[in-house]
């Protein structure tokens, strides 16, 4: 019998996770039946909207959720042959038992010198969400200015690079003076923590004294209350994240600015990569091909050791991560 190990929720977080919300629990895993394949996870993701989803999608004593890329270790299933590489929503487990249907293949040709785990981050779901929100919510065009909070996470990293292969201007706005360094790097024209500067609306204002054509929404919160009120006329806002409510034990209901939304007629739309399914496998090579350009960097957060989950899950809450994080099994 193959054994698995496994991080459960233990109980529901009430507030900011803690170590005692997890226990990492062992079990023996059925022989495969025909149409499984047998996986052994490599590197896990590590993501926020794990912390929302585990509160209306999960019960207590569920394994955590999460994305993994694993190796095909046996296989009843000839569409996922032994030594095959895939990505799947396996959990937070060190091996799983598939039937396939939740797997979706790496690229037959995933270059030798990319490592694997750039899957789960830049030429993965961040990239994709990063990519469509751009073109298919935004319609981000050439000369505009964007602005992307979060923007040294995974997504906004990719964000701010994309606009910038599409002739625009960049403001990013992230937690530390290293981040903002790292954003600079990235090519970002302007950048700043919002942690140190004496005011958020002068920050954004001397960023871009015209306003902002568009904006990549992931914090949520008071952010957004003054981001909004510098949109431009007609101005389009794309929602895939709000970290900053997240582990939040009742709902915010602070100030929002509905006369800002009239007034300047704004356009706000929330979505998540997976409208856009059928895009996937073209999006991902048009990902890995400017990667492969050096017009996209990856940068990753590696935590060693799959013991380490919880601990890389909370760090990367705190904001502890540059780029994506990652834990290598």
């Amino acid at each position: 019998m193959v054994k698995a190990k496994m991080w459960v929720l233990t109980k529901h977080f009430d507030g900011f996770p803690k170590e005692s919300d997890f226990q990492l629990k062992e079990e023996e895993l059925p022989e495969l039946e025909d149409g499984q394949v047998l996986l052994e996870a490599l590197f896990l993701s590590v993501d926020p909207y794990m912390r929302p989803f585990s509160r209306f999608r999960m019960k207590e004593g569920d394994v955590m959720i999460g994305t993994q890329v694993a190796k095909v270790v046996q296989s009843k299933n000839a569409a996922f042959p032994v030594g095959a590489h895939v990505v799947g929503r396996g959990g937070w487990r060190t091996r799983a038992v598939s039937d396939g249907s939740d797997l979706l293949p790496v690229m037959p040709d995933w270059p030798r010198d990319v490592s694997l785990s750039v899957a789960l981050g830049t030429v993965g779901m961040p990239g994709l969400t990063a990519l469509y929100g751009i073109e298919e919510v935004l319609g981000l065009k050439s000369g505009e200015t964007l602005l992307v909070n979060a923007a040294a996470g995974a997504v906004g990293s990719a964000v701010g690079q994309i606009a910038k292969i599409k002739g625009c201007r960049v403001v990013g706005s992230t937690g530390s003076d290293t981040k903002v360094a790292f954003l600079k790097e990235l090519g970002f024209d302007e950048a700043f923590n919002y942690k140190t500067v004496a005011s958020l609306e002068g920050a954004l204002r001397d960023a871009a004294p015209s306003g902002y054509d568009c904006f990549f929404e992931n914090v949520g919160g008071p952010f957004s209350s003054v981001a909004l009120s510098q949109m431009k006329d007609f101005g389009r806002i794309a929602v895939c994240g709000s970290i900053s409510t997240y582990n939040d034990t009742e709902s915010q209901t602070g100030p929002y600015p509905q006369m800002s939304m009239i007034v300047k007629q704004l356009k706000m739309e929330g979505f998540m990569q997976s409208r856009w399914e059928r895009k996937h496998p073209e999006s991902l090579r048009r990902l890995m091909s400017w990667l492969k350009e050096g017009k996209l960097q990856s940068r990753e957060h590696i935590t060693e050791g799959f013991q380490n989950m919880p601990a890389a899950f909370m760090g990367m809450l705190r904001g502890e991560n540059t780029g994506k994080a990652i834990v290598a099994v």
